[in-house]
């Protein structure tokens, strides 16, 4: 087992240092961290944001920022104590023997510099070739991570590579100096299922052709259960569980990991509430006295706030950091889902927004007189109906016009062609002071709750601002009032109005936007990823909270994902976009459990999933999807389709009607 051994962490201690009036303040991001890692296998580090993974990365890495400093503690990498080697030396080993992929590829890598130019840099770094063996070397390592086309791919800038194409020349790049250890910091988060698929699958192969182990920090249990040997659980800068994969998911020995596992959104939890961890992960800058999780558990003892716990067995390989552990194994009762919400049983609303052949056409326009030479066609004949009081689900790869349709439904992008019918008016064919009086009912929460708020503005002027804009509420007073009223009901608290977005943690400031959106009286809200940037267990709040405002106000969602397993939870009707059309549509249980088209069932296949006995055989789709702006002939899908047939590329399928709820646009099916 010794031999196997390739990284063992102990006591790793890192404080970040921040100069405070009167001294210095002192934020202990890792409190005696400690693991291992064997050769070959990949050990998944799991936890809330603001638990410390990253900086655990970084302190392994030695790539701290300028205030942190590792206080204590051993990192040692097959024999070598890597936190005592000069900085001469670790610059060899960082890139070398150790590599790491950053979560954002966009911005780790050098807009104005080629992609083959950034991984011929590391190229000579590490591998110290001739340089005139460099080129060959790049189009090598790009080949090896799956890009088609290497050599002409290694010309290319990043801003011209798709999300997927810029992971795999990151991993590339920490390919080139043949690693023993890969750290992949949240690899997959900002991808689509199909591309997360893909990058996770290169890092699987890697691992057997080269041997290497992996380090994956990530907060996804599904991509946990489908590629990790082991996981380590953290909390507040601590390790408090470890385990193998299989002992960790068939019984979380922590209540954390046990109420992480329970926010994780299904269909089987539709008729109630998921479960929430109340409160936040505690402030880092406090010394604790007892255990870290003790203020948000469930299974609270009264010692537990005093006593600090050390580790316990609650198996073979399974280890645990609770108090609960001290007298054998505890009993922890199953969760039990609430009585069934109206809004998930009820039957289909009136059909308050019909959408028919919604079209939006972005011109291509070149030259110095700016002539149109051609069109991206983002959304291209969609049909949709948004029923009352119903959810509907729209998915699909990004850049597929997901985004597009929602804002083409507000006429926040004009349409080119087709009609939005609502309230007896065609949206599409009003002007925007007409427009005006319909904001009210129409309202949108989008994906990233900062960058839609202004920072300069407080919390209360933020929310009643569409109440003043709109005239709805035109005195102070009444406004203030009104805005207070929709904090609470969001769960942030009037509170909140005297503070600025910064001063709040990402769940709650999607609460507040929730509250902007709300304070209008909408029927209709567009939700675009409302919930695709947070932590399972603030996801589950989110969706418990718009679940609730739906049952109680009847409102409507257009729910825009990728995330199927919020879509499980949450829709009742679904639509499967694909470069612009509408591909698959009907209820959530006949589309996710009878997919018919072959995209579909692509997406489906390739959703990470905890259990083992609901995991589909992944369907591989080569490339990336067509440009808008020259879409393939016939059927769109075509190219990547692996049920094509000749007929497919010469027309684009007519609408197939399966049943009253359910159409689909393929040849295959009838």
């Amino acid at each position: 087992m010794t031999e196997d051994l390739l990284l063992r962490v102990e006591n790793l201690t890192t404080d970040l240092v921040t100069r405070v009036e009167g001294g210095e303040r002192a934020l202990r991001v890792c409190d005696g961290v400690g693991f291992e890692i064997r050769r070959g296998e990949t050990l998944a580090l799991l936890g809330e944001s603001g638990c410390g993974k990253s900086m655990t990365a970084l302190s392994l890495m030695r790539l701290l920022p300028l205030s942190g400093r590792i206080v204590s503690g051993s990192v040692r990498l097959d024999g070598t104590d890597l936190l005592a080697l000069p900085e001469r030396e670790m610059r060899r080993v960082r890139g070398g023997r150790m590599g790491m992929i950053f979560q954002e590829p966009q911005t780790s890598l050098n807009p104005v510099l080629t992609v083959g130019q950034q991984i011929a840099e590391a190229v000579k770094i590490h591998e110290g070739r001739a340089k005139a063996s460099t080129p060959a070397r790049v189009v090598e390592l790009l080949r090896a991570v799956g890009i088609p086309d290497p050599a002409r791919r290694a010309g290319e800038y990043p801003h011209q590579l798709s999300g997927g194409m810029k992971q795999r020349v990151m991993i590339a790049m920490a390919l080139a100096g043949d690693p023993q250890l890969l750290i992949a910091d949240e690899p997959t988060t900002a991808l689509d299922v199909t591309i997360q698929a893909q990058v996770l699958r290169l890092l699987k192969g890697l691992q057997r052709e080269t041997g290497m182990a992996v380090l994956l920090i990530t907060h996804d249990l599904g991509v946990v259960a489908e590629t990790a040997d082991r996981l380590a659980v953290m909390y507040a800068g601590q390790i408090v569980e470890q385990a193998n994969c299989d002992d960790f998911f068939a019984g979380p020995a922590h209540p954390y990991s046990r109420k992480l596992m329970e926010s994780v959104p299904t269909a089987e939890k539709r008729a109630g509430e998921l479960a929430v961890i109340p409160g936040r992960v505690p402030p880092l800058d406090r010394s604790f006295g007892g255990c870290r999780f003790a203020e948000r558990c469930f299974r609270e003892m009264e010692h537990c706030a005093t006593t600090v716990p050390g580790w316990f067995r609650a198996g073979p390989e399974h280890r645990v950091r609770c108090l609960l552990w001290a007298d054998g194994q505890p009993s922890f009762e199953p969760a039990t889902a609430q009585a069934a919400s109206p809004a998930n049983t009820q039957t289909a609303g009136e059909a308050l927004v019909h959408v028919d052949a919604l079209q939006v056409h972005f011109p291509i326009q070149r030259g110095l007189f700016k002539r149109t030479v051609g069109h991206v066609k983002a959304v291209d004949g969609v049909d949709l109906v948004l029923r009352a009081g119903q959810t509907l689900a729209l998915v699909g790869e990004s850049g597929c016009g997901k985004t597009t349709v929602g804002k083409g439904i507000l006429q926040l992008e004009r349409p080119t062609g087709g009609s939005v019918r609502y309230d007896g008016a065609d949206l599409a064919r009003i002007g925007a002071g007409r427009m005006r009086r319909y904001r009210k009912d129409l309202q949108i929460i989008f994906q990233d709750p900062f960058a839609s708020m202004n920072p300069r503005m407080l919390v209360g002027d933020i929310v009643g601002e569409g109440l003043q804009a709109l005239g709805i509420e035109r005195g102070r007073g009444a406004r203030r009032r009104r805005v207070a009223e929709l904090l609470d009901q969001v769960g942030i608290g009037e509170q909140a109005m005297e503070r600025y977005p910064h001063e709040f943690s990402g769940g709650q400031r999607q609460r507040i936007c929730i509250a902007r959106a709300l304070a209008v009286s909408p029927k209709v809200i567009v939700c675009d990823e409302p919930t695709s940037a947070l932590d399972v267990s603030v996801q589950a709040q989110i969706l418990n909270l718009l679940k609730q405002l739906q049952r109680d106000l009847g409102i409507s969602y257009l729910f825009i994902t990728h995330d199927i397993s919020v879509v499980s939870y949450l829709a009742h009707e679904v639509a499967v976009m694909y470069l612009g059309r509408i591909v698959e549509r009907g209820t959530t249980t006949e589309v996710l459990e009878d997919p018919r088209h072959p995209y579909t069932k692509a997406l489906l296949s390739a959703v990470p999933v905890i259990d083992t006995e609901q995991r589909r055989s992944i369907i591989r789709l080569d490339g990336d999807m067509p440009s808008p702006a020259q879409p393939p002939a016939g059927c769109h899908f075509h190219p990547r389709c692996p049920e094509a047939l000749p007929e497919c590329a010469k027309a684009y399928p007519e609408q197939t009607r399966l049943s009253d709820t359910r159409t689909v646009r393929c040849i295959r099916v009838s």
